[in-house]
């Protein structure tokens, strides 16, 4: 068995099942790294019991009992470094990071986007989707970098859009892929084989 290097914390703002499909791969043994930490922003996360269900470490911090996002920001970059985290992975996680906090992970930080950037950057992916009346959408999984959305891509899915699709049934179609791709991304950077060059993120083979 693959000894589990890379050391994931997990920041949610909601639901998790994101967060959910990647402690399913790992205990698949599909995704060979250690989930030390999982940190949301808002105490009513179902994340924290998803996390709690599998036995991870877990907490709140909320964003509305600091005073400012710099101050927020450094609560969260403290505790994932207690944790010796070496790959921050946002799952769902709806704030944008600072520069501060993209600086103490370099390179390390993954998010899933729910659509084929960089088109339809932002929050409301599926509403702008539907709106501009495109035949197809999808996910991104992407490094993150001090933009909004706009980091080196690692990989994506396509999805069709259906005729009479709503935003909730353009969701859980995403969603399907999402759940496939982000632990195919982690597993990719735990296997050092996603090579940083410009906005091009090269995926190596694999080693014998």
């Amino acid at each position: 068995m693959t000894e589990a290097k890379e050391v994931l914390g997990v920041l949610c703002s909601g639901r998790g099942t994101d967060l959910q499909s990647i402690i399913d791969a790992i205990g698949r043994g599909e995704v060979h790294a250690k989930l030390a930490l999982v940190l949301t922003d808002k105490p009513d996360a179902y994340a924290l019991k998803r996390a709690e269900n599998a036995g991870i470490p877990a907490a709140c911090v909320n964003r509305k009992e600091y005073d400012d996002r710099e101050s927020f920001e450094r609560e969260l970059v403290r505790r994932l470094q207690a944790a010796g985290v070496t790959l921050v992975v946002l799952a769902g996680f709806m704030r944008i990071l600072t520069p501060y906090f993209v600086r103490q992970f370099p390179h390390r930080i993954m998010n899933i986007h729910p659509a084929l950037l960089p088109s339809f950057p932002g929050a409301h992916a599926h509403r702008d989707v539907l709106a501009y009346g495109v035949k197809v959408s999808g996910c991104t999984v992407h490094f993150v970098d001090e933009g909004t959305d706009s980091g080196p891509i690692i990989l994506q899915a396509a999805v069709p859009v259906l005729e009479g699709d709503t935003e909730e049934t353009l969701s859980a179609r995403v969603l399907e892929q999402e759940h496939k791709i982000y632990p195919q991304a982690i597993e990719l950077y735990c296997e050092h084989r996603l090579n940083i060059d410009g906005r091009h993120v090269h995926i190596l083979p694999k080693k014998d």
